[in-house]
C-alpha cells in the first residue's frame, strides 16, 4: 500500500508531432490544488492483480482568520464534494485499511478475514501515526497484520510500478485547468489500470504448482 500525487500540468515525457513544428503544453500553476491517491495492490495469492485505490484533491488553504465560506461553498467552487476533498490522513488510511481487508459496514467487532493478509508499507508519517499503530491490534484480530519497509527502498514496494505506469502511459493528457477534471482523468486512468492488472496472465504458484 502507498499513495501518490498528482500535479495540474504532470511531467512530460515524450510524444509525437509534425516535423517543423513544435509540441506545446499548457502549464497550469497548482496554487494548492493537486490530487492525492492511497492505494493498495495485492502481488500474489487469490487476489493477485487487483488494485484498491482512493482518491482525495486538495484546494487552496484560505489564509482568512475566518474564512467566509464554508467547506461545502469551497468545494462546489472548484467541481467537487466536500467528501472528495482532503488530505490522506490517519483517519483515512485506517478506513481504507479496512476497505482492502474487505470488511462489511456492518460487521461485528469480531469479524475475521478468512485469509490472512500482510499489508506492506513504508515509513511516510501518516503510516507510522499514533492513530494507525492504534488499529493494529483491531487489524490483527481481524487477521490483517502491517508490515514496514526499510528506509528509503521504495524499490521494495510492488505499487510503486503500477504509480509510474498509470503517470506515464494511462494519461495522455498532460495539463488540466481544473483540479476536478484532473481528479476525473486519475480515477479513470487508475481504472483502465485496475481492468488491465485484473486481465493479465498470472504466474502459477507454488500452491498452484502441487494442485496440478
Amino acid at each position: 500500500m502507498d499513495e501518490a500525487g498528482f500535479a495540474l500540468t504532470l511531467p512530460t515525457t515524450y510524444s509525437w508531432c509534425v516535423q517543423g513544428q513544435r509540441l506545446r503544453v499548457p502549464y497550469q500553476a497548482p496554487q494548492g490544488r493537486r490530487v492525492n491517491v492511497v492505494g493498495a495492490y495485492f502481488k500474489h495469492g487469490p487476489e493477485a492483480g487487483r488494485l484498491v485505490y482512493r482518491s482525495w484533491a486538495v484546494l487552496p488553504k484560505s489564509r482568512a482568520k475566518q474564512p467566509r465560506t464554508t467547506a461545502e461553498e469551497r468545494a462546489a467552487a472548484h467541481g467537487l464534494t466536500p467528501e472528495a476533498v482532503g488530505p490522506i490522513d490517519a483517519e483515512r488510511l485506517v478506513a481504507f485499511l479496512w476497505q482492502v481487508a474487505g470488511r462489511p459496514a456492518d460487521a461485528a467487532p469480531t469479524w475475521r478475514r478468512p485469509r490472512p493478509l500482510v499489508v506492506a508499507l513504508d515509513n511516510y508519517s501518516v503510516h507510522t501515526s499514533q492513530t494507525v499503530l492504534a488499529a493494529q491490534p483491531a487489524l490483527a484480530t481481524a487477521n490483517v497484520e502491517l508490515v514496514y519497509l526499510a528506509r528509503y527502498c521504495p524499490e521494495q514496494s510492488a505499487i510503486e510500478p503500477v504509480w509510474n505506469d498509470v503517470k506515464q502511459h494511462h494519461l495522455p493528457v498532460r495539463s488540466f485547468a481544473q483540479v476536478a477534471d484532473l481528479k476525473d482523468a486519475v480515477d479513470g486512468a487508475l481504472a483502465r489500470k485496475a481492468k488491465q492488472l485484473q486481465q493479465a496472465p498470472r504466474k502459477p504458484t507454488n500452491l498452484q504448482h502441487r494442485a496440478a
